[in-house]
């Protein structure tokens, strides 16, 4: 056990996220400009799935969109460092990703797409940022190093495997684990079936309605933040509405106490260094969390839950051992 435990906090990606903000910000605007592509041809499915990004076992990908009588596919790849334009006749093309700026990333691709008579005009401003540079102008982000994308693709893919596992414990209404490119995370979020209190909204560059339909129902949502400066990569988990007393709530990781500048709970993958297991203590977070507001919501977890997890009960996992 002593050499699972070591193998398994070995393997746990460290990020350098104090050098990597600059290459985030400019991928974060580049996935912007994917992820409107999708919005603006996806058919819409409630809380604005049909909008985020999916993981793939390369990096993030459009999945398939329709175009006329084509559908054509949009994938980002972290780890040859491209991005590919494909379509259901055939056809193929390429973009190297590399130090360039929003302006030019955003050029190359709508001349890549007209190329392929698969022109689709999007909104060209970004959104859920503070100052928002329209995509045409934006000259200030221009960065790629290679190393640093592939310890955020290291992380993410690590993030999405345990969010994964963490989604099928639920049998109620529940999202894909998907990557929404407006705040720059990877989310999955479950449902009570209650309808919720309207959404304040107030999200930079974001219109309130679009939070409306995001949070019409009672959710309880968890995830992968990667962008900020002060907290490094974490992992989150949050209620909408908050429940009283959620925010006293006591979980099984003294890791994460609740931190009232984001109102959520914050798991910090730098907190991990020292952890035996990093994954129990992940599952264990986010696990504990989520019964934490569940609990005080009044959530039926009987018919929601796996039933295993239904009364906080762990599930034998591969090899007989147990998750939090």
């Amino acid at each position: 056990m002593t050499a699972l435990r070591e193998a398994r906090r070995s393997s746990w990606p460290t990020a350098p996220w104090r050098e990597w903000g600059d290459t985030l910000a400019t991928v974060h605007m580049w996935t912007q400009i994917v992820g409107k592509i999708r919005m603006a041809t996806a058919p819409p499915l409630n809380h604005w799935w049909h909008v985020a990004l999916q993981v793939t076992a390369r990096g993030l990908s459009t999945g398939p969109l329709p175009h006329d009588e084509r559908l054509f596919e949009i994938a980002i790849d972290f780890v040859d460092h491209r991005l590919d334009v494909t379509d259901s006749a055939g056809g193929r093309a390429s973009i190297a990703l590399r130090p360039m700026s929003v302006a030019a990333f955003y050029a190359e691709l709508q001349s890549t797409l007209r190329s392929m008579d698969l022109e689709v005009p999007i909104w060209p401003h970004p959104v859920e940022v503070a100052v928002a540079i329209p995509f045409d102008e934006d000259e200030r982000h221009a960065s790629y190093d290679r190393e640093q994308v592939a310890a955020f693709w290291a992380g993410l893919r690590a993030a999405h495997r345990l969010l994964s596992t963490f989604r099928g414990r639920f049998i109620g209404k529940v999202s894909p684990v998907h990557f929404f490119w407006g705040g720059f995370d990877l989310a999955v979020t479950r449902f009570s079936g209650r309808t919720a209190p309207l959404h304040r909204g107030g999200v930079p560059n974001c219109p309130d309605w679009v939070m409306h339909e995001a949070y019409s129902h009672e959710v309880s949502s968890a995830g992968w933040w990667p962008l900020s400066p002060d907290l490094g990569p974490a992992f989150y988990s949050y209620m909408y509405p908050d429940p009283p007393g959620f925010e006293l709530a006591t979980t099984r990781s003294v890791l994460t106490p609740f931190n009232a500048d984001f109102g959520e709970f914050i798991l910090r993958e730098s907190d991990l260094a020292e952890v035996a297991d990093p994954e129990l203590e992940i599952l264990a977070f986010l696990q504990s969390t989520y019964e934490a507001g569940a609990n005080r919501a009044g959530w039926d977890r009987a018919a929601l839950e796996t039933r295993d997890h239904a009364g906080g009960r762990a599930r034998p996992a591969h090899g007989g051992r147990t998750t939090a």
